[in-house]
């Protein structure tokens, strides 16, 4: 009820987010969002065979208000970025995997790209991208143990690189002979930084010929100049290495400050991972009171991650019956958590982050529906 002799006061809405009494998002274009996204993760650190980035992109422009984080994107999953007016999902495993050949209504996956569609809903997936930036799954996972340090088990190396081709080869050669060997160089595929400049080779003016070139190519190269004894015995071949990125790449072998018990240890996970059960293998000639100092660990599916490495524990989502007797065998143990279990937790600390990253302009959720597919009965 107004009071005798007032008015009420209209106002556009507008207006009352400028004077500060309605907080306001910025919205950010899909295309821009996905830029920041691939600036935050570089899509180039996947392994090669995952599928990243933007898997389904409705009709331009698209506006997003409303990032929606989820590990698993199942159908239940989708209907609850619907209800809740989701205008971009970001899954981290990738729901389009094996290429599709229709979309239909006949199988889930189809689905899920129906519905994304129907509702203008991008799908955006970074899978393996996040699993070897340092600050992405496997380094929350770390958090588990408890004060350590750690390095990745295969790093990462920088994916743009000025140097071109896998190898660089060098060769001396005569005027005579430098014309024809140039030209059936150029006739070979995969050949680039083709140089050539004066050399003295034994009191003798020759031209040194530098090129880099591809493992493919570098072989046609070798049988090129194995024609000629003198081109051949004077013939360099260096390998081209990328350099590694600091603190980047898969999987992460862990040193702990202080050595705890493998009882301790299954402790923090559980905790860390808010899990009541995981399960267990103990090494061969350990107990659950050994001490705990090394441990390898890699989220999701991490037996050709962990295998081979020496560490007293593996912590994984889930490995093979074998490879786990591999490991105990080797007097390694071995505990697992269910595949999404120790990726899942991850999303939590991904919204704050992102949250900063892109500078609070758009609302991220994170789904309540997500969940690992395996219970304990």
């Amino acid at each position: 009820m107004l009071l005798p002799g007032t008015a009420l006061l209209r106002r556009p809405l507008h207006r009352i987010r400028a004077l500060g009494r309605l907080p306001a998002r910025a919205l950010m274009d899909l295309r821009e969002l996905v830029s920041a996204l691939n600036d935050f993760a570089p899509l180039s650190l996947a392994e090669s065979w995952d599928n990243v980035g933007l898997l389904v992109e409705p009709s331009p422009p698209h506006t997003v208000n409303t990032l929606f984080l989820t590990n698993d994107l199942t159908e239940e999953v989708m209907e609850e970025a619907v209800q809740k007016k989701a205008d971009l999902i970001l899954s981290y495993h990738p729901p389009i995997f094996t290429p599709l050949k229709r979309v239909t209504w006949k199988t889930w996956k189809e689905r899920l790209v129906v519905r994304a569609l129907e509702h203008r809903i991008g799908i955006y997936s970074p899978h393996t991208a996040y699993d070897a930036i340092p600050h992405g799954v496997n380094n929350w996972l770390t958090k588990g143990l408890g004060a350590c340090t750690s390095v990745p088990l295969h790093p990462s190396t920088a994916p743009s690189c000025p140097t071109e081709g896998t190898h660089r080869v060098e060769f001396c050669t005569d005027t005579e002979h430098l014309d024809v060997v140039l030209s059936k160089i150029k006739d070979i595929q995969e050949i680039s930084c083709l140089t050539t400049f004066p050399a003295r080779v034994e009191g003798e003016e020759q031209t040194r010929v530098t090129l880099n070139c591809s493992q493919k190519a570098l072989l046609e190269v070798v049988v090129l100049l194995s024609q000629n004894s003198l081109l051949y015995h004077k013939t360099e071949i260096l390998l081209l290495q990328k350099p590694l990125l600091p603190h980047t790449g898969m999987g992460r072998l862990c040193t702990l400050s202080e050595p705890v018990s493998l009882s301790d240890i299954i402790e923090r996970i559980k905790s860390h991972l808010k899990l009541p059960h995981i399960r267990i293998a103990v090494g061969m000639g350990r107990t659950l009171e050994s001490p705990v100092k090394k441990a390898a660990l890699c989220a999701g599916s991490g037996s050709s991650v962990l295998k081979g490495t020496e560490a007293d524990i593996y912590l994984t989502g889930e490995m093979s019956h074998h490879d786990v007797l591999d490991a105990v065998a080797n007097g390694i143990s071995v505990i697992l958590c269910e595949h999404s279990n120790t990726e899942r937790g991850f999303l939590s600390e991904l919204r704050d982050v992102l949250a900063t990253h892109l500078q609070n302009k758009i609302s991220i959720i994170v789904s309540e529906k997500d969940r690992d597919p395996l219970q304990v009965a």
